[in-house]
């Protein structure tokens, strides 16, 4: 199996990171790309009503506990490197429709129900880095290509200078109270343990050599597919059988698919745009109320206060509650109904 680092190398340089400083803005870009994909997936997940496609809802599932723990990586790396990371800020959320941060501005992020709109969405964020790609720090186009920036970035940076210098009490370990089964953090403190933290974001994220598996589950049930091929599996309505490839596509079993079991929220909603007063205002100001309180526990507990990470956790209950009460009232003339709108207040 092809190394993170030998396959980084392989490339040739796009925009390269050649100092501390760009490393750890990448690595904080790292935090905030993580973060936009969330509410656009939980979105989907939130809408899908009760008892029905139990298969994709669970699909969905995996991948935001996933990108949830690459949130938690990449706060661990810009850690090592004596950063901090910064969630707690008005503009850390996107004003969606919005773009992935930094990017070419081609894939675009949307609110949006349980649909083929929202899956076609969800794959083109999680599509493969084409082999020939080059690495790109900025104005990248996939996430591959982003993230093989990185690693370049750390192999030059950490030829260069001594950059692990950051408080080992900020790490955050293993902890099924932060990111569910999805996998363990990685503790970084040296350029060994930092490019085992980004294989495990690469590989989860994009397959392992450009196969359709990330390596094995951490509940010991064998090889779980890249989060492209497990929405390809609703997008196609099919399950990958393990010696399926990127080429043969899904082979497996057919996966029941109905789109028409979930709300029909309205796309990219927005508090500004409900009447104030109104019992739905108020419903979206608190579900934005209760994201907020959220991004403020990650905020805290990523940089030393690591109880408030349970915190952060414990919160999402009340999110998907609030959020699954907003999709049942009717808004507009069109036969839709109101969403959260994942905006940042104090």
């Amino acid at each position: 199996m092809t190394s993170l680092l030998e396959r980084a190398r392989a490339h040739h340089p796009g925009v390269a990171i050649t100092d501390l400083g760009q490393l750890r803005a990448a690595l904080q870009t790292a935090i905030e790309l993580e973060h936009s994909t969330i509410p656009p997936y939980l979105c989907a997940l939130y809408s899908i009503e009760p008892g029905h496609n139990v298969e994709a809802a669970a699909i969905i599932q995996s991948v935001v506990m996933e990108e949830m723990l690459h949130l938690v990586i990449a706060a661990n790396l810009l850690n090592a490197i004596g950063g901090a990371p910064d969630i707690d800020r008005p503009d850390f959320i996107p004003r969606y429709p919005a773009t992935l941060p930094h990017s070419d501005g081609r894939v675009v992020l949307d609110l949006l129900p349980f649909s083929p709109q929202a899956i076609a969405g969800f794959l083109r964020v999680e599509r493969p880095e084409p082999p020939a790609r080059r690495p790109r720090a900025e104005g990248y186009h996939t996430i591959g290509q982003f993230y093989a920036a990185i690693v370049q970035g750390f192999e030059v940076v950490a030829a260069k200078e001594q950059i692990f210098t950051g408080e080992p009490s900020r790490q955050v370990a293993g902890n099924g109270r932060v990111y569910g089964t999805a996998g363990d953090a990685v503790p970084v403190h040296d350029l060994e343990t930092a490019l085992e933290a980004m294989t495990i974001v690469v590989d989860q994220g994009e397959g392992i050599d450009h196969t359709i598996h990330d390596g094995d589950s951490p509940l010991g049930e064998g090889l779980m597919l890249a989060h492209y091929y497990r929405f390809d599996e609703i997008a196609r309505r099919r399950r990958y059988r393990a010696s399926d490839t990127p080429i043969t596509g899904p082979t497996g079993p057919p996966l029941p698919v109905d789109y028409e079991a979930a709300w029909p929220m309205r796309a990219n909603p927005r508090a500004g745009d409900l009447p104030p007063g109104s019992e739905v205002r108020a419903l979206t100001d608190e579900l934005n109320a209760v994201y907020s309180g959220i991004l403020r526990h990650l905020h805290r507990g990523l940089n030393g206060e690591q109880e408030h990470l349970a915190e952060a956790v414990g919160s999402m209950w009340a999110l998907r509650w609030k959020a699954e009460a907003l999709m049942r009232v009717p808004v507009g003339d069109a036969g839709q109904t109101a969403g959260p709108s994942f905006e940042w207040v104090r």
